[in-house]
């Protein structure tokens, strides 16, 4: 059962700190393409784009929150998939790097704006998280699920109609231990459906290790 006591502001802070200088170490060391995020390839970060983008409703214009955005692939993705849909798209990231190569990449593209934070700060109807949860670099169990918790709940909070995060099945046989989190997922859906009172689909089928979870708000 996760607790639903709120995170602990020093701990969380940590958390932030240490991931965010991960993954400017991954962007340091391989640019901006799949690597640099911690992804092994172009093919696989697309099918994880695919995946969670199926919270959305491509029929009419959205607005939509990119939490963990990193430089800024999946706003290149949804130009590319769906040029007829009008998509009002902002991401967001802790680590300062990401977001200047993200802001260059996408300069002069009045629809795609950047943001530096730790929480999202805007309402949209829709919000995508991609590996943010993943690696939790031998934080204590409880600390990194109250960082999870905490991601959540901002989505929820800033979604219209519902949001979209996926998770690691198991490890990869070559994993440092204790780096990855790999939570079964029954864990978050009860979290989702149970505390936020959503409703939750699980797709779990695709050729990997993980598993995405869709989450959208019951109608009013």
């Amino acid at each position: 059962m996760i607790a639903q006591s709120p995170a602990d502001p020093p701990a969380q802070d940590d958390v932030h700190t240490t991931v965010a200088a991960y993954y400017a170490a991954k962007l340091a060391r391989h640019g901006a393409i799949p690597l640099g995020v911690d992804w092994s390839c172009e093919a696989t970060q697309r099918l994880r784009f695919a995946k969670l983008l199926q919270v959305c409703a491509f029929d009419r214009p959205f607005s939509l929150n990119d939490f963990g955005c990193g430089y800024g692939a999946l706003a290149v993705f949804l130009a590319e998939r769906y040029p007829d849909t009008a998509i009002d798209y902002l991401g967001i990231d802790m680590v300062p790097s990401m977001i200047e190569r993200a802001r260059r990449r996408h300069r002069g593209k009045p629809l795609i704006r950047f943001a530096l934070g730790r929480s999202i700060p805007r309402q949209a109807d829709y919000a995508v998280a991609s590996g943010v949860m993943n690696v939790k670099l031998h934080q204590p169990l409880p600390i990194w699920e109250g960082f999870v918790r905490s991601v959540l709940d901002d989505m929820h909070r800033t979604s219209r109609i519902g949001f979209a995060v996926n998770f690691l099945a198991s490890p990869h046989p070559d994993a440092p231990p204790n780096q990855l989190y790999c939570p079964p997922p029954e864990t978050w859906v009860r979290y989702c459906e149970q505390i936020l009172g959503c409703s939750v689909a699980v797709l779990a089928d695709y050729g990997m290790r993980e598993y995405t979870l869709l989450v959208r708000r019951h109608p009013d």
